[in-house]
Formats: structure tokens, sequence, C-alpha cells
């Protein structure tokens, strides 16, 4: 008899009918800065999505009409330009983003 050395996840992998693999994944919490109650929502997607498209869905979940009006930031207030992927945010700034309405960026 043959025996197949590996460990368990290596055999899994080699015997799967469809070799493809997984789209990694990213997530975000979401807090709106601008409610006194700080409401947040996790959002997971993939590491391709665009990072505009994460901001109109948080929008949509908190109720704001248009995501052109809100700023995304870090928890230390950093800006965070939505032109790149969920990935690249997630790496560089990390999974605590904050969500302010552009009417209110810069008040205290």
């Amino acid at each position: 008899q043959r025996r197949v050395h590996g460990t368990l996840s290596e055999c899994l992998f080699f015997f799967a009918p469809h070799h493809r693999p997984m789209s990694k994944q990213v997530q975000f919490r979401m807090t709106l800065t601008s409610d006194k109650k700080q409401p947040y929502r996790v959002i997971t997607v993939k590491e391709e999505a665009p990072f505009t498209a994460v901001l109109r869905f948080a929008a949509e979940q908190f109720g704001i009409q248009s995501a052109d009006t809100i700023a995304a930031t870090t928890k230390d207030g950093t800006g965070i330009n939505p032109t790149q992927t969920a990935g690249n945010i997630f790496l560089k700034y990390g999974s605590d983003i904050r969500l302010i309405p552009r009417d209110q960026v810069g008040s205290l």
C-alpha cells in the first residue's frame, strides 16, 4: 500500500475536484461619526473591490443619500483617498474606518 504524506489541508487540496484559488476578503468596521450614538456596520468585501463601492454601500446602510457627500478617515483623523482597492485601504489604514458627512469635515 502507498501512503500519502503531508498535512490534511495539502491532501484535501490535492484531491479537491476544483483547483481554483479562493478570493481573499477584508473586513471593515465603518462608524458614522455624525451620530451621537456612533453607530457602526461591519462590512466584508473582496480585496479587489474598489473602495468607492464600499463607501457607496456603507452610505446606503446608514441612510446617507450619496457616497459623494461623506469623507472616510482613520481613528486619528487621517483622510483616506477612496480611489484604491479595499485591500490596499485595509493594509494602509486598518479595519476601523470613520465616515464623516462632508458638511461636518473639519468641525469639532
